[in-house]
């Protein structure tokens, strides 16, 4: 036999599961318990105490008559004993032993008192053993009584009183693993371990006090903020949800914009100081729970697991209750046995008597009366899962009470767990929802990252970028931290990959701040830092997945002069993109479109009477319609960049005043059109470089204010003479083409300054490329040049000079006299300038700040 508590270990559970036992489970559990004890103390009684006692039935009246074997054939003799007022029973005795006669003490008193009876030897054989025994004698062996007590007690009790204590403890086990499986099932008790391990953090985490009690202080500032919201202009939001992306963006509809902004700015004294341990647990913590709540809300296993073993629990209870019923009154003392083995013992009939009737009746009744009330608790169970929707939880009652209104209502298996902890302690729901709320999750983050990102670290990550202004680039926080606004002198600022950047009002105090880059980063802004951005900032690179990501106050930036689009915004779930507002960007000179465009948004020209510079690079996409580039008469810097165009666009010719056309990495292969760019007059820079253009017309020479000329990257092989009549060039650059000869017409440039043929086939340099004596930088690598001619000395402001690549075998020494030039602009292999001079080569090292050493 096992003891109780191997018994009651069954139905033990881990002390942290507690926390989903409501009351009933527990009540059900302590009543389990009960009913093993009564099991276990039945059966130990049972196998110890339980015993039948059994005496043979005598008949009434006494009638003995032995029968002696007269033929000498029969094998047995009967002896039959008979009065008016005994009993007797049948007896068998072997043949040839003395005949017996069982007596009772009446039957031989009565015999005795007879006067008209006489004696027999069995008659004095009773009344001897009479006198030597007190108790009713049988002439029963002892073994015999064993095993007849046996008999009847497998015949005679009902089945019931056996194996009551076993069934009890069979359907007692069923009811507990009943009540235990859902922590036992491979596919809920690891959703139930992690729920209640990630609960018992978020209950004892520092964060949760810190929380709730910075929650208790709003709560008293309440009073003063409705007083003081009264005085406040309109348009100032005095909501406490932080976190609301309505309550610090303006919002775009249909009508026009409006602008909401955060509440003011109210300093509430910390309760607490989190250090950083803490709040790294408290961020972990926060993604534990996010995690979790995506695995888990998407079933409902673990509400139809207890449903079902709740309803399993009921049904049993029934069963038990119906068939235990019937059985007690076949509980008794008495029972009459009838073995049939009058061969053996000599008699039919027994009275028998069991000695644990009462006590087992005794119990069985408890036994009823627990699983009664084990029963109507598994109806109530039943009556509270269906009373309300288990697989909703709302958190109102949190929202309502605290600052944190955006804490979401959960569903299915994660709502039925946190209604299981209510009915232990609703505390527990209450210090969870801190870890579902995303403004208690950007608080806790702003108080990390201002630890982290002091003012002496921010400090030292400041730089001065190419236009020697000081940058500090932050990527990928968490926020802004509020040192940053401490950086009065930083002129740019760049935050990249940071969701929740919030610009506070104390962005006022970065007078130097002139232009501001947000890379996937929807920043957003308190009303004061708008008005100081809207009269500040200049210069604004946005970059975005979504045009969704780009804030709404960015249309509102009035005195905004260039603004950076770098984003798809072609999808087709951005069909309304934002760009209708750029009207409101009245002073917007320079425009930057990288995206994938079809067509020119025609929202574009709402900006097209002071636009000065539109860039629309399309990443490969085919831009076809371009009509909406008529109306930007204003335009001077225009550049379509691998928009896959294979012509000049027409709508080009329209724009009067464009200085700068830049058509780089197309598909272009002709460019007859180029005589329209006659109209054209103050057109100075054309751009037609990485296409696939074969040749150049000759119509060119119209464009007579040209001033550069970029045709690299095609596939040229010649250089028509029309381009050398442009006298206003002065950069002409046919790098990285086919070209085998530089036309004598070359000479003719005599403002030409910049002259780049790298990459071509040029084995000879023509004497009258070096009348170009403006020319400054000189690029004649990767051909297939032998030498240098000495004139090269008559290019006196020459300060680069690119030989590398070639087929030289010595340079000209004559190559010193050109004054400007220097060791750091002269591309050359080392071995070729090892051939020069010594004097030459200390003139090119001259003012280097470097000793002498060989190559470039």
């Amino acid at each position: 036999m096992f003891t109780l508590a191997e018994v009651a270990s069954l139905s033990d559970i881990q002390p942290t599961y507690r926390i989903l036992k409501p009351w009933w489970d527990v009540f059900m559990d302590y009543l389990a318990v009960v009913m093993l004890m009564v099991a276990i103390f039945a059966g130990t009684m049972q196998l110890t105490k339980d015993q039948v006692v059994c005496l043979p039935v005598l008949q009434s009246t006494v009638n003995s008559k032995v029968q002696p074997d007269t033929a000498g054939k029969a094998d047995f003799t009967t002896v039959e004993t008979t009065t008016g007022q005994e009993e007797a029973s049948m007896r068998t005795v072997p043949f040839g032993s003395a005949p017996t006669t069982t007596v009772t003490p009446e039957i031989f008193l009565s015999r005795a008192t007879s006067s008209q009876y006489q004696p027999t030897e069995a008659d004095q054989e009773v009344k001897k053993e009479q006198k030597d025994s007190s108790g009713r004698k049988t002439n029963l062996d002892f073994q015999q009584y064993v095993f007849i007590n046996q008999m009847c007690y497998h015949l005679a009790l009902p089945w019931y009183s056996k194996y009551f204590p076993y069934l009890v403890l069979i359907h007692t086990i069923i009811l507990i693993v009943s009540s235990n499986f859902w922590f036992k099932y491979p596919k809920t008790c690891s959703k139930i371990e992690h729920f209640v391990s990630i609960l018992g953090k978020c209950f004892e985490s520092p964060w949760t006090t810190k929380a709730l009690s910075e929650t208790a202080c709003e709560d008293s500032e309440n009073k003063q903020r409705l007083t003081g919201a009264q005085s406040l202009p309109k348009y100032v939001s005095t909501s406490s949800d932080e976190g609301s992306p309505s309550a610090s963006t303006p919002m775009i509809t249909k009508s026009g914009f409006k602008f909401s902004a955060d509440k003011p700015m109210i300093e509430i004294p910390s309760v607490t100081i989190l250090d950083k341990k803490d709040g790294e647990q408290a961020k972990a913590l926060f993604e534990k729970v996010r995690k979790f709540r995506a695995h888990v809300e998407d079933s409902d296993l673990i509400y139809k697991l207890y449903v079902g073993q709740t309803v399993i629990k009921t049904v049993k209870f029934i069963f038990i209750l119906c068939y235990t019923a019937n059985f007690v009154n076949t509980i008794s003392f008495e029972h009459i046995c009838n073995p049939k083995v009058e061969h053996l013992i000599g008699y039919t009939q027994f009275e028998c008597t069991h000695n644990m009737a009462y006590m087992l009746k005794k119990l069985l009744i408890s036994y009823i009366s627990l699983i009664c009330v084990y029963g109507f608790i598994c109806l109530y169970t039943l009556f509270w899962l269906f009373r309300i929707p288990l697989k909703e939880y709302s958190f109102e009652k949190v929202r309502e009470e605290s600052s944190f209104s955006d804490i979401p209502d959960v569903k299915n298996d994660f709502a039925f767990l946190l209604h299981m902890v209510d009915q232990y302690d609703q505390l527990y729901s209450k210090r969870f929802g801190v870890f579902l709320s995303e403004v208690s999750e950007n608080k806790l983050r702003g108080i990390s990252l201002n630890h982290e990102w002091t003012y002496e670290k921010l400090r030292q990550h400041v730089s001065r970028n190419a236009q020697d202004k000081q940058e500090l680039h932050l990527f990928m926080l968490s926020g802004v931290p509020d040192a940053v606004f401490d950086l009065t002198d930083l002129d740019v600022l760049k935050l990249e990959l940071i969701p929740e950047a919030k610009i506070t009002a104390k962005i006022s105090q970065m007078t130097n701040l002139q232009e501001l880059h947000l890379y996937h980063c929807p920043a957003k802004v308190e009303q004061t830092a708008f008005s100081f951005l809207r009269d500040h900032l200049r210069c604004l690179h946005v970059k975005f997945t979504d045009v969704a990501e780009i804030p709404a106050w960015v249309y509102l930036l009035k005195t905004l002069r260039e603004l950076y689009l770098i984003g798809n915004l072609n999808s087709e779930n951005n069909k309304m993109i934002g760009l209708e507002s750029l009207r409101e960007l009245r002073h917007l000179k320079i425009l930057h479109v990288k995206s994938n465009l079809t067509k020119i948004p025609p929202n574009i020209t709402d900006v097209a009477p002071h636009l000065t510079k539109l860039v629309i690079h399309n990443d490969g996409t085919k831009l076809v319609v371009l009509n909406s580039l008529k109306k930007m008469t204003n335009v001077a810097e225009l550049e379509l960049q691998n928009c896959e165009l294979e012509r000049i666009p027409h709508a080009i010719f329209s724009l009067s005043n464009l200085q700068e056309l830049d058509l780089k990495s197309n598909s272009i292969r002709t460019i007859e059109e180029i005589i329209s760019f006659q109209h054209l007059k103050r057109l100075t820079c054309l751009k037609l470089w990485h296409n696939k253009i074969v040749s150049i017309p000759s119509s060119i020479t119209h464009i007579k204010n040209l001033e550069s000329l970029y045709l690299s990257n095609n596939k040229l092989e010649t250089l028509p003479a029309a381009v050398f009549s442009l006298q206003k060039l002065r950069c002409l650059d046919v790098s990285y083409n086919s070209i085998a000869v530089i036309p004598v017409e070359i000479g003719l440039l005599q403002n030409l300054q910049h002259f780049h043929i790298t990459g071509n086939k040029v084995d000879i340099l023509p004497k009258q490329l070096f009348k170009c004596v403006k020319l400054r930088t000189l690029s004649l690598g990767q051909n297939c040049i032998t030498s240098i001619p000495d004139k090269v000395s008559q290019l006196l402001q020459l300060t680069y000079l690119e030989l590398k690549g070639n087929c030289l075998d010595r340079l000209p020494a004559t190559l010193g006299q050109c004054q400007l030039l220097r060791k750091s602009g002269l591309i050359v292999e080392d071995h070729l300038f090892d051939t020069l001079p010594s004097e030459v080569k200390e003139v090119f090292n001259q003012d280097t700040g470097i000793p002498f050493a060989n190559g470039i």
